[in-house]
């Protein structure tokens, strides 16, 4: 039956819609596979149909399933574009090992254009005013307060803060330390807040 495959294929996606799931390439090259196949029939029919005019509905249903079978994995590649995107937001430009082996190798370089990008643009933000950039992934939401209680949740070394201190963070050790500071290794996983 005619697109059974990429309705599989974005069940699996729906399945997982927080999270990114590893890049089904078996599944995508089926789909493509079938396209293929029905293209060749269609083009084969279409050559025939000048003579034979009952071929023309047959010709329609298969371009009806190409069409979908296209929509479909343009939107399944559409929602992991998205999901991408959000990891860069999270982690910053370097994606944990275990998330970076659930991307095809397009996927993460399409990653990594978008991370220079988003570099590129922080950086140029406050060139006018004498500001050498802003850092946009800082604070995805408003801190309440200037400092913030942590906790050390692994052994992550010396950390040199805006001021010139340098402290370290060893494994269940507690700081005080500026929002501004934490907010990209509270998403490492790296620190916890302490509410």
């Amino acid at each position: 039956m005619f697109g059974e495959k990429v309705i599989e294929l974005l069940k699996e996606a729906e399945r997982n819609r927080e999270t990114i799931d590893l890049y089904n390439d078996e599944k995508i090259r089926q789909i493509i596979q079938e396209m293929h196949v029905l293209f060749k029939m269609n083009m084969s029919d279409a050559n025939a149909t000048t003579e034979n005019k009952t071929l023309w509905t047959t010709v329609q249903v298969r371009h009806s399933a190409l069409e979908r079978n296209k929509r479909c994995l343009l939107a399944y590649l559409y929602n992991r574009m998205i999901k991408i995107k959000t990891l860069r937001w999270e982690f910053g430009s370097v994606l944990p090992p275990d998330v970076r082996e659930l991307l095809s190798d397009s996927e993460y370089d399409w990653f990594s254009k978008y991370s220079t990008n988003l570099a590129t643009y922080m950086r140029s933000l406050g060139e006018d005013i004498g500001y050498s950039g802003i850092d946009l992934t800082e604070n995805l939401r408003p801190p309440k307060s200037l400092y913030i209680e942590v906790l050390c949740i692994t052994d992550y070394g010396k950390l040199e803060l805006e001021d010139g201190d340098v402290i370290t963070l060893k494994k269940n050790s507690r700081h005080f330390l500026p929002t501004s500071e934490c907010q990209t290794l509270i998403r490492q996983g790296v620190l916890k807040q302490i509410i």
